[in-house]
């Protein structure tokens, strides 16, 4: 991924993984107190960094003591809610399974057999789940994707049937789980003829938004459980009514593009708010650093050529966040100074903030050098005579009577503003003061100014070859 948008692959994969962590935690907690709780404390949050930046010191300790008394409640208050999800067997759905949406379901089949198994008290437990899934709060349970039917239900809940003390999942036209073992209730208010169904209906509501029907085996009465609400039926058209209030209202079509739009709403959701957390992050716990970046130089004219800089590295005293300053390396950072509008010799180019590409959330305190100096100019080869360079003093009793170098020309390259205006090259000085004979000595070639260069690399030395000799004497 490299880097996107100035971005570092780390802080991609930072963002989507903590985003994926809370969509992953709406989906398994929504429709529950758990994720109204969760919801509030981010208003705090959101609240809390609005006093920070106004500088409201005693609001901003107050809602911090909220926030930190807010998450042991939801610890303390809601543990059974919480363990349910966390003991989940199923690490499929755990981690990545979607609820499906609930299908329009066949209201008239369910009523006719609850009715019948009434008249007949015949114990049942009968789930529809709606937007939350089950996976994260059932227990046990077999697949069974049967067909809904009243014969099907009658013979799921017959009391010779090993199942029939389970519940029945119905999703859409299809009972797709039976022998399901529910979460029990823990509510001490319940009426004293609630059985083991009626808490187990109840421990689902209070943790699902699933509606539960439940028939008494002892009095053959019908209750419909939905969000900690118990509603007692006594009239068929009551509980059809009921059913299709809170599962029947959508066609499969358009009720299906309401669950999908609602996730994906709830995704991009999380996506923002977890993007808010780490600019937040990023722009806070300033620090400073230094960098020495390279100078990379961009659209030079035709045949035009760089021949020196003033300098060849940026040195820029970054400031941001800490996180962001200690991932923060050389090859994220770039500066280019562009030639496309340079002229033949020296051209002073300004560095800018324009001219340095940083991540977001690092800002530049200080450039040094804020400008160079650079020499551009058609490259041209040229030959020049060498000539050696004496320094000091012969011995008084010698006189030198040739000097001469080998070779006696080299070849150059360079500007040509420069090399049109030179003639001769010299060597790096020689001392006067270590020749006593004639002899031989090999010299480097001085190439000044630094814009030129050896046009054969391999021939960087000159032999100087002398003759000196013996002074006559002046007669007394």
């Amino acid at each position: 991924m490299g880097q996107l948008l100035g971005i570092g692959w780390q802080n991609v994969l930072d963002i989507a993984l903590n985003t994926y962590i809370l969509f992953r935690l709406y989906v398994l907690f929504r429709g529950t107190n758990v994720l109204r709780v969760l919801f509030a404390m981010v208003v705090l949050g959101v609240l809390r960094q609005v006093a920070v930046s106004m500088g409201l010191i005693i609001t901003t300790w107050v809602l911090q003591g909220v926030i930190a008394v807010a998450a042991l409640v939801i610890i303390i208050v809601f543990r059974n809610e919480i363990s349910s999800v966390l003991q989940t067997k199923d690490l499929k759905s755990f981690f990545w399974g979607i609820p499906r949406y609930q299908l329009k379901t066949p209201m008239g089949i369910i009523v006719e057999s609850v009715y019948e198994m009434a008249r007949k008290k015949t114990g049942a437990l009968i789930v529809l789940p709606l937007n939350k899934g089950l996976e994260s709060v059932v227990q046990e349970g077999i697949p069974w994707q049967g067909k809904l039917s009243k014969e099907m239900l009658l013979s799921i809940f017959w009391d010779d049937n090993p199942v029939h003390d389970g519940a029945a999942v119905i999703q859409g036209d299809r009972i797709t789980d039976v022998g399901v073992i529910l979460p029990l209730s823990k509510r001490t208010d319940l009426p004293s003829h609630f059985g083991t169904r009626h808490r187990a209906a109840l421990g689902l509501a209070e943790q699902t938004d699933a509606l539960v029907i439940v028939v008494s085996e002892e009095r053959g009465k019908i209750t419909l459980v939905r969000n900690s609400q118990i509603y007692d039926i006594n009239d068929a058209s009551v509980l059809e009514k009921l059913l299709v209030r809170h599962a029947g209202d959508d066609t499969p079509a358009r009720g299906f593009k309401k669950h999908t739009r609602e996730l994906a709403v709830a995704a991009a959701i999380c996506l923002v708010c977890v993007t808010g957390l780490w600019l937040s992050f990023s722009r806070g716990m300033e620090t400073l650093a230094t960098h020495d970046i390279p100078v990379e130089f961009i659209n030079p004219g035709q045949k035009m050529e760089i021949f020196s800089s003033s300098a060849s590295s940026i040195r820029l005293l970054l400031s941001g966040s800490r996180p962001l300053i200690r991932s923060l390396g050389p090859d994220r950072i770039s500066v280019k100074l562009n030639l496309a509008n340079a002229v033949p010799g020296i051209n002073t180019l300004a560095v800018s903030r324009n001219t340095i590409t940083l991540p977001p959330g690092i800002s530049i305190k200080n450039i040094e050098p804020a400008q160079l100096e650079v020499l551009v100019d058609v490259s041209m080869q040229k030959e020049l005579a060498v000539q050696p360079v004496w320094v000091g003093e012969l011995a008084r009793d010698l006189i030198m009577t040739h000097a001469s170098a080998v070779p006696q020309k080299v070849g150059v390259i360079g500007p040509n503003q420069v090399l049109r205006q030179m003639h001769t090259l010299f060597t790096e000085p020689l001392l006067l003061e270590n020749i006593h004979a004639s002899g031989t000595l090999t010299a480097d070639i001085a190439l000044n100014p630094a814009s030129i260069r050896l046009a054969d690399q391999k021939n960087i030395k000159v032999q100087v070859a002398y003759t000196v000799e013996k002074r006559e004497k002046t007669p007394q």
